[in-house]
């Protein structure tokens, strides 16, 4: 797996497609590896055309670990942030975001095509609106504005992604993250045994990791509301989400869209906070022609 040192720590990232092509960057979400982008879409935009670059955030996967550095708890935080306080964080997503352009910088890349996955989604955010010339086109994917009064998550949905698994044994970290997946994923399209049972698998032999994500959520907590900086986002933007997300709900699509002057949105029924297998097609297309349209 090639590594890369952006922004003073070290990433890993893959690549796929023509290395010629117009390079299109993949950013993953809370707690999620670089390999939940499903091969099926990375090869569909490489098929398109387009050098497919996917990397793992900070704190998760294969890339630097901030072993030891303390986040304030969920409920704390966000009791916090309600009185107008603003604990420690260890990093932000602006911080996030300078991993990603880093991870362009070191690969030689000027510009490329931005799609952002839910956290990545906001991290992809502030990519756009603090470097500019280095997105041609930001795609959102389930993902928000944080504007606080938009529609709060399904409790159940909550609940699968907060809870801790039982033991760090393997067939228990799997069977926990299979839950997660089912709970948050799509009820149109829901995936297959095998092939969640597999992907879970996968997930769980190259990195578990259970502190990364909670100094990740306090990161999200504390980035509060973007609207105001969604307002200066110059590329052109995509606005993808699910009509059944239970996470982050259709609301936040609408939100996001209606923030960032011009943006299109596309809402897909049964769509829920995965990438089913049965949409890749659907979501490629949608995304590469995006891109095209703004003729870079």
């Amino acid at each position: 797996m090639p590594e890369i040192t952006a922004n003073g720590i070290t990433i890993h990232y893959d690549e796929h497609g023509p290395a010629d092509g117009e390079p299109m960057l993949l950013i993953m979400g809370l707690g999620a590896q670089m390999i939940l982008w499903p091969m099926e879409l990375v090869e569909a935009l490489a098929g398109h055309g387009f050098r497919v670059i996917r990397h793992d955030n900070r704190d998760i996967g294969l890339s630097h670990k901030f072993d030891g550095a303390k986040a304030p708890g969920v409920v704390r935080h966000a009791l916090m942030r309600r009185i107008g306080l603003k604990p420690r964080v260890p990093y932000t997503l602006a911080d996030m975001a300078e991993d990603s352009a880093g991870v362009l910088d070191g690969l030689g890349i000027g510009s490329a095509h931005v799609v952002g996955g839910s956290m990545g989604g906001m991290i992809a955010q502030h990519l756009a609106a603090r470097h500019p010339q280095k997105v041609r086109t930001l795609t959102s994917i389930f993902s928000t504005t944080g504007n606080p009064k938009l529609p709060k998550s399904r409790r159940e949905a909550i609940k699968a992604l907060t809870q801790r698994p039982a033991s760090l044994d393997e067939e228990v970290l799997v069977s926990h993250g299979k839950n997660v997946a089912r709970t948050i994923g799509s009820p149109g399209f829901p995936a297959p045994e095998e092939r969640l049972e597999a992907r879970t698998r996968a997930l769980v032999q190259r990195s578990f990791y259970l502190q990364g994500p909670v100094r990740q959520m306090a990161a999200i907590i504390a980035d509060g509301d973007r609207s105001k900086m969604l307002r200066r986002i110059e590329a052109p933007t995509l606005v993808l989400h699910g009509e059944d997300d239970p996470l982050i709900p259709v609301a936040h699509g609408h939100d996001t869209a209606a923030a960032i002057p011009n943006a299109r949105i596309r809402t897909i029924p049964g769509w829920g906070h995965d990438v089913p297998l049965e949409l890749v097609d659907e979501i490629a297309d949608e995304i590469a022609r995006h891109a095209r349209a703004a003729g870079n």
